[in-house]
């Protein structure tokens, strides 16, 4: 079976950039977050060994989904400008491993992924999603997992329908409806107010989806109770579009196609120069631990930019 890797290079960017120290190059460069996500990216490679890769990234403009909500990601700070010069450089390395990389405006990376997700699995392939952040749960089936690297104290997971059924109380097919109850913070989509994780997965449990819950209102208020049943009913313009912000886009028109994803390891290039431009990319970076992971080049077991190899994340 082919193994189809799909990276959303913007929530790996954003993970690396908070968890890697400020490093920077020779040439005195920020290139901390650089590091970070090929670090991770290079984990997963080993430890995956995909036949198909692509990284996916959001574009700094409005979605449809900011069209439908003004508010949606409003809450958000503004990037730091030191995580924003380094995406160039994360790309460069990208393309230097010989992986293609897609972004479109109006949408994000996630609806992407969902969308060669889609087309993976029925290809058959087995899909794997690496990303720092939760929203792709709604992918997960028999053939889509998601890995989500480390974080703190935290170790990678991986996430098949039963660690998401054991994480959030409700199957995959469940959590657009589950988000459309307690809301997403991090994405400012509202929710129901007053209806939290517990309740949300309690009342999906027993209806199965949002539809049912407010076509049984009245079956609602009888198992949970008049207060439960007025939250609704006062949320429910709210629980619709937070339903719709939720959905991840699985039907794109992309013009990539499964064999242009083709991954035979960083070693074997397409051009047959045998990763001489990665190992320049990394040289000009100061990678040199880097190096050595990859090409196992003499070299000290930390980057000139005093990094450790692993730096915790897997």
């Amino acid at each position: 079976m082919r193994k189809l890797l799909l990276v959303d290079g913007s929530a790996l960017l954003h993970r690396a950039y908070h968890a890697y120290p400020p490093l920077t190059s020779k040439t005195g460069e920020i290139v901390g977050a650089v590091y970070g996500v090929t670090s991770i990216f290079l984990s997963a490679l080993e430890s995956e060994t995909p036949t198909h890769v692509m990284v996916a990234w959001d574009l700094p403009k409005p979605t449809f989904r900011h069209v439908k909500y003004v508010g949606y990601k409003a809450q958000r700070p503004k990037a730091d400008t030191e995580m924003i010069v380094q995406i160039p450089q994360v790309k460069e390395v990208i393309k230097a491993m010989g992986i293609k990389q897609v972004e479109q405006e109006g949408y994000e990376a996630d609806d992407i992924i969902g969308t060669l997700a889609k087309q993976g699995s029925a290809e058959p392939c087995d899909v794997l999603i690496l990303t720092g952040d939760q929203d792709t749960m709604q992918l997960v089936s028999e053939h889509v997992r998601v890995l989500t690297p480390a974080k703190g104290v935290n170790p990678p997971m991986l996430y098949g329908p039963d660690e998401v059924f054991n994480k959030y109380g409700v199957h995959p097919e469940q959590m657009v409806d589950y988000k459309a109850l307690v809301g997403d913070v991090s994405d400012n989509i509202p929710g129901v107010v007053g209806i939290g994780p517990k309740g949300a997965a309690n009342l999906i449990k027993m209806f199965g989806t949002l539809e049912r819950i407010y076509r049984d209102i009245k079956e609602v208020q009888v198992h949970f109770g008049e207060l439960t049943a007025k939250k609704l009913a006062d949320g429910k313009e709210s629980a619709w579009m937070s339903q719709d912000l939720s959905r991840i886009v699985t039907d794109m028109r992309l013009t990539i196609k499964l064999e242009e994803m083709e991954y035979n390891g960083l070693q074997a290039m397409p051009s047959g120069r045998q990763g001489d431009s990665l190992k320049v990319k990394l040289e000009e970076l100061g990678f040199k631990s880097l190096i050595k992971r990859i090409f196992g080049d003499p070299a000290s077991s930390k980057d000139s930019a005093g990094a450790s190899n692993q730096m915790g994340l897997f």
